[in-house]
């Protein structure tokens, strides 16, 4: 019987965001040890279930450590990473004497305020209580910035391959079982990378988009090679400012180098190819409110707040939409999150029913995405916030938005929340006495999570760029540290390497 450690640490850090996430931002969220977070995961979407799922088929003996998420944003305060790290680590420590494997459920893109690198730390860290050859599995979000450190740290990597995320139990599953075969001596993986000079992939990673999808095709094709274990297209984070940052193509192989470099080099050289191929159109947020003003009835018009998505560290409070909304008297829609603790709690000293004049969101950083708001609106619910997702993301999974209430302004429901977090479950409304489907608008902060849920109600989707701190115009977030030249912020001093990328 195989002895195999798992914890789980996921931090998606915009650097360019105000604060740090401390480790009350992961209790909000998931801070669950050992056979608590195993009760909560198993069955689900999340990596942990696909861990148990391969553990139970294979007879392993699974010491579980933690589980630890925090909504994606600012840095991750050193307290809270020496915390959960420790935690991963102190398993490590008790159990080195037994252990065959360790199996790690990573972002890729979390950015600690002391260094650059969250997961490489945390790598270095185990590699030091354990020695260079214990095998380390591990998975990462398709949007993980991987850096060299973390390629020699561990033998296994595996991405996802859609996004919106709904193979994450899939993508777990499938690391647990290299990790198996690389216990019982069948395979001996390393992992190779190639690194792309720009930014994040085109469309940041989306699978709803032909050309970006045909590379988690290709990818998916050549893991059917002999000696090709894991191909992973990793479309980077552009909101984090790091030496690093970027897409990369890792190949996790068995003793196939040379076929693994050249396919990483071949998706790699596509990544780059397509640099200008951006899919989505932004509208304004004027242009989005005529829209939303224009559409007759439900089924809704679903208008996704890009810019201010909490799933990429932004605030999550823009208010530049609402009052567009608001100025051409668009009613019959609903509005969220607002991200508003302020605003949550002076709602929850009155009832339902009362009529309130306060200030509405734009407390983070009017300069992205527009200052407060003064409005007035009526208390349509008050809650605790808890909601048990039923979607393809969040199904069977249970969280909360803190203290939350449901304000309608001028015929617009807006979902007022304390908690961080973005639109990807149904539930997230319904939880609240919002029937999304009967809107003729819905305005969703996210980027593209949504869709898995919000789309198949949707007449129609689009995009807005609200200038909030996510915004598609890179050129608004102040770059100090990625490697220059890079896409888009250069547009020349790209020179050739010798497989053709530019380097």
């Amino acid at each position: 019987m195989f002895h195999v450690l798992t914890g789980v640490f996921v931090h998606e850090s915009n650097t360019f965001k105000k604060g740090e996430t401390r480790l009350q931002d992961f209790r909000d969220d998931v801070l669950d040890l050992g056979q608590v977070a195993l009760d909560r995961f198993r069955g689900v979407n999340e990596e942990l279930a696909g861990f148990m799922d391969v553990a139970d088929e294979a007879g392993w003996r699974l010491t579980h450590t933690v589980s630890a998420h925090a909504t994606p944003g600012a840095r991750v305060a050193q307290e809270a990473f020496d915390h959960i790290a420790g935690l991963i680590c102190d398993g490590a420590r008790a159990h080195k004497d037994t252990l065959d494997g360790v199996l790690l459920s990573l972002h890729g893109s979390m950015v600690p305020v002391f260094c650059e690198d969250g997961e490489g730390e945390l790598l270095r860290r185990l590699r030091a209580i354990l020695g260079p050859d214990l095998p380390i599995a591990v998975t990462l979000d398709l949007h993980a910035m991987v850096t060299e450190a973390m390629v020699e740290q561990a033998q296994i990597f595996v991405s996802y391959k859609t996004y919106p995320h709904v193979d994450m139990r899939v993508t777990g599953a499938h690391a647990a079982r290299l990790l198996d075969r690389t216990m019982r001596g069948e395979i001996t993986p390393r992992t190779l990378r190639v690194h792309v000079p720009m930014l994040d992939e085109a469309n940041a990673g989306r699978t709803d988009v032909p050309e970006t999808a045909a590379l988690y095709t290709r990818a998916a094709a050549h893991e059917a090679e002999p000696g090709i274990l894991a191909v992973s297209v990793n479309a980077g984070f552009s909101e984090a400012d790091i030496a690093e940052m970027g897409p990369t193509v890792l190949v996790t192989h068995d003793g196939q180098a040379t076929r693994a470099a050249e396919i990483a080099m071949a998706l790699a050289q596509t990544i780059w190819d397509q640099r200008g191929t951006v899919a989505n159109t932004f509208l304004t947020p004027e242009a989005a409110a005529a829209l939303a003003l224009a559409h007759p009835a439900a089924p809704p018009l679903v208008i996704a707040d890009y810019a201010d998505n909490p799933g990429a560290g932004a605030y999550g409070d823009a208010t530049a939409l609402l009052g567009a909304l608001l100025q051409a008297g668009a009613g019959g829609g609903a509005f969220a999150p607002m991200i508003d603790p302020e605003a949550a709690a002076e709602l929850h000293r009155h009832g339902v029913g009362d009529r309130v004049t306060l200030a509405l969101g734009g407390k983070c950083d009017a300069s992205f995405g527009g200052g407060p708001l003064t409005v007035t609106g009526e208390i349509i619910h008050l809650s605790d916030g808890t909601y048990t997702g039923d979607g393809p993301i969040l199904g069977g999974i249970t969280h909360s938005w803190g203290k939350t209430a449901v304000f309608r302004v001028q015929g617009i429901d807006v979902l007022v929340v304390t908690l961080s977090g973005q639109m990807l479950d149904l539930q997230q409304l319904r939880a609240f006495g919002i029937a999304p489907e009967a809107l003729r608008f819905l305005v969703v902060k996210s980027m593209q999570h949504f869709r898995a849920a919000y789309e198949p109600i949707a007449a129609r989707v689009v995009v807005c760029d609200t200038g909030a701190l996510a915004t598609p115009q890179a050129h608004l977030r102040p770059y100090t540290r990625v490697r220059r030249p890079v896409w888009p912020l250069d547009r020349e001093g790209f020179a050739l390497s010798g497989g053709g990328i530019p380097g």
